[in-house]
């Protein structure tokens, strides 16, 4: 039975489990709902580069950072398109593509429909964040063919005004359920190693596993500290610039426990991560990475180190697609 009506207290629970019986339980859920030793690639694009008017503490794409990171106009479709071929043939599965936006603006729907549309055709799943959607923008990119719409939630509903203020955690709510009603899935997690404590993991979880159906993509990111960010600056300046591997292990194990159909993906971190850190979050649960050198500004570990830890640990790239549609029963 998947549940949506987990307590607190049991997630806390969890959290507070012997390390290596948390794990075990993680990977009995995983290998009763995912098939063992298989790992989706999947490529992240930046269609769009900077000057977002939002003001969340991590981005170096804010117009808030000073993080010398210019605007850029959005990509040409041809040039997207050349970027999801180029993924396609490196083994990825998934292409994903982002935009510095609050929202898209209606005169832009045209054309990130086309790059939807275009790389559906190369038989890779399709993904975009966009920012906040309106009703009828997310029903044209359903319509389009965009398989999954990524909107984190970032933290806990406590902690996160901490870390944004221009948008609300009623926003990010709203457009979820615009993304639901138009009949994409749902790709949504957040961002651990911000400041916060594990009481605000353990919130952030529960709002992800108490949504009315769990997300199908669940990205699990460590912060990467960008200076001239406000969140980076001072994590820096205070020497906390990194979470604990065992506690973003145990978060991953968490997220596998508490939502057993969803893909878990290791996202923003990986490049700061060792191999055994590596290791032991894909027995923890989690399914995903993001492949190659670049993720939308900050970098990645790079095709061919994956290829290597993929050979030693005797993983194989996801050959099937991502569930079409985790329900609660």
């Amino acid at each position: 039975m998947i549940r949506t009506n987990w307590t607190r207290d049991e997630i806390a629970g969890l959290f507070e489990l012997p390390f290596l019986d948390l794990l075990f339980q993680a990977q009995q859920v995983h290998r009763a709902h995912h098939a063992a030793n298989e790992v989706q690639l999947s490529t992240l694009l930046s269609i769009k580069t900077g000057g977002c008017p939002e003001n969340c503490g991590y981005c170096s794409q804010s117009a808030f950072a000073k993080s010398g990171l210019k605007a850029e106009k959005l990509m040409d479709t041809q040039a997207v398109l050349a970027a999801a071929a180029e993924a396609k043939a490196s083994g990825s599965a998934r292409f994903c593509m982002g935009a510095a936006w609050r929202e898209p603006k209606d005169r832009d729907m045209g054309e990130l429909c086309a790059m939807v549309a275009g790389v559906k055709t190369m038989g890779l799943e399709t993904c975009m964040t966009l920012g906040m959607l309106t009703d009828e923008q997310a029903d044209r990119l359903a319509e389009a063919g965009l398989d999954y719409y990524n909107h984190n939630l970032d933290s806990s509903p406590e902690y996160y005004a901490d870390i944004i203020t221009t948008r609300t955690w009623d926003d990010r709510l709203d457009t979820l359920e615009r993304v639901r009603r138009s009949g994409m899935s749902v790709c949504c997690g957040g961002i651990v190693g911000m400041g916060e404590s594990r009481e605000d993991r353990v919130g952030f979880l529960h709002a992800l596993a108490t949504l009315p159906s769990h997300p199908e993509s669940v990205p699990i990111n460590a912060l990467v500290p960008i200076r001239g960010t406000s969140l980076g600056d001072r994590l820096l300046a205070e020497r906390e610039s990194k979470i604990d591997d065992i506690e973003f292990v145990r978060t991953v194990a968490v997220a596998r426990i508490t939502m057993p159909r969803s893909i878990v993906r290791l996202s923003a971190c990986r490049e700061s991560m060792n191999e055994s850190t590596q290791a032991l979050c894909f027995l923890a649960g989690a399914n995903s990475i993001f492949t190659g050198d670049k993720l939308l500004t900050t970098g990645n570990v790079g095709a061919n180190a994956d290829a290597s830890l993929f050979e030693k640990l005797g993983l194989h790239p996801m050959s099937s697609p991502e569930p079409a549609r985790v329900a609660a029963e």
